[in-house]
């Protein structure tokens, strides 16, 4: 794998992650309710490196194959996605100052990695995007360790993107109680609608 494959990887995935979606919708909420962005940001990426072991193992490719199996994922994350959406807007937050308890944190970090990890746009990046740039001859490396090679830089990606949104989102709004609410709950929204949208299309091809 030579360094011009692994730049066009970078550009196009760099291009997918800081495209707003479910990630930074979490990202941005947890910001702005008073929880820690790191710990979400390292759920996030987590649940990506659950993505990267798999596809390097083969297991993506069993997925791919098999309809039911993707469906059943992909209606899995949706539903979260509504769910949490529902959460946000039911309790929208404001910047809150101080650290999180350490149960709060861990379960900001579960949130993240169940929201990354259940992620179509995610599952689309490992199962669509990343094998066009694995070279299959006279390659230095074997399938599954450039699997890896990609998958770490897409968390490297995500990780530098995700933390830059949420911090500056708590950093610009955090005099702002009233902005960072309407931003909290269009981020709601966001994950609501995405869910939303995820279930509709993914019954409707099932049906």
């Amino acid at each position: 794998m030579d360094s011009a494959t692994l730049i066009s990887f970078l550009a196009v995935d760099l291009l997918l992650v800081c495209v707003p979606g479910a990630d930074w919708a979490y990202v941005i909420a947890a910001g702005l309710r008073g929880r820690s962005v790191g710990m979400a940001v390292t759920g996030l990426v987590s649940g990506y490196a659950l993505h990267t072991a798999l596809a390097a193992a083969g297991l993506a490719v069993l997925v791919a194959g098999s309809p039911e199996l993707l469906t059943a994922l992909t209606v899995a994350g949706a539903a979260y996605l509504v769910w949490l959406g529902w959460s946000v807007l039911r309790r929208p937050g404001v910047p809150q100052a101080g650290e999180a308890a350490a149960h709060d944190r861990w379960r900001v970090f579960l949130r993240g990695a169940t929201i990354s990890g259940l992620n179509p746009k995610g599952l689309l990046l490992y199962l669509s995007v990343l094998p066009q740039f694995l070279v299959t001859r006279d390659a230095r490396l074997p399938v599954p360790a450039q699997t890896v090679t990609l998958g770490l830089l897409h968390m490297a990606c995500c990780a530098a993107v995700y933390a830059t949104v949420g911090v500056l989102a708590r950093r610009l709004l955090g005099a702002r109680p009233a902005a960072a609410r309407a931003v909290t709950r269009t981020s709601g929204a966001a994950m609501l609608g995405i869910g939303a949208f995820l279930l509709v299309q993914r019954l409707a091809l099932g049906g």
